[in-house]
């Protein structure tokens, strides 16, 4: 797991369009730049506040699998100040790959990385990363697209699922494992990180909780890069930088 490899994740072809509307969570209307309007899936649970503006470009990628109901996806849009990750698998994907790699050094001493892992009854954690001889690090991974005037926020909205992941991370740090909350700001417009207190109370205090109780909180963003009129090279996506975290 410690060897260097290519810093973030090639990202497939991307198709251009405007989107018209969002709707029943993962549907969203969308016009290519042909004209055509199709729908497509939008893989992301969130309320998506402040980056579902109807008329902004958005990105998809094309797939032809037999028995997907859905040909696209929706990957990115850009808004005003930032392009702005839509597709909520891709956070952990990055987050693995960068551990996998030794570019997060604070996993650095760590052999294995598996992901989907029980803890509890009822809940899985993203990922743990394992070495022989020490306790499990356990991390969970939340993607945050929320941002306004610099301030990165999350949740966008209410979230009882998000506070037992708090709870259980809390469990697992007083039975002796290493125990992180991973905000992943999946935009380039961020300056700083707060729990989003207007929007879910409880989340903030059970966050702020969490670190008294020796759950690490770490938060980076994202380097977004996209083929369009100016740049040439393959789509990317890749970790950037540390935020401070403001409780």
């Amino acid at each position: 797991m410690k060897t260097k490899g290519i810093d973030g994740l090639a990202l497939p072809e991307l198709i251009t369009g405007r989107l018209i509307k969002r709707y029943k969570r993962f549907l969203a209307d969308i016009q290519l730049e042909t004209g055509e309007t199709v729908t497509a899936h939008c893989p992301n649970t969130g309320a998506m506040t402040a980056c579902s503006t109807p008329g902004q470009r958005v990105y998809l990628s094309s797939h032809d699998h037999p028995g997907r109901k859905l040909k696209y996806t929706w990957e990115f849009i850009q808004m005003p100040t930032s392009l702005v990750g839509v597709n909520t698998i891709l956070p952990n994907k990055l987050v693995r790959h960068a551990m996998e790699t030794g570019q997060l050094t604070a996993f650095a001493d760590y052999d294995e990385v598996r992901a989907e892992v029980r803890a509890g009854r009822h809940h899985r954690l993203d990922l743990m990363a394992t070495k022989t001889g020490s306790a499990p690090c356990y991390i969970e991974i939340k993607n945050c697209s929320l941002v306004t005037d610099g301030i990165a926020c999350f949740p966008d909205a209410v979230t009882m699922r998000g506070r037992d992941h708090l709870i259980i991370l809390q469990q697992l740090a007083s039975d002796g494992c290493r125990a992180v909350i991973f905000f992943l700001i999946n935009r380039m417009d961020a300056v700083l990180f707060k729990p989003a207190d207007d929007i879910d109370p409880a989340y903030g205090r059970e966050l702020r909780q969490a670190r008294k109780n020796g759950v690490e909180i770490m938060c980076y963003d994202v380097s977004i890069a996209l083929k369009n009129e100016t740049r040439t090279g393959p789509n990317r996506i890749s970790l950037r930088r540390t935020l401070p975290c403001e409780l």
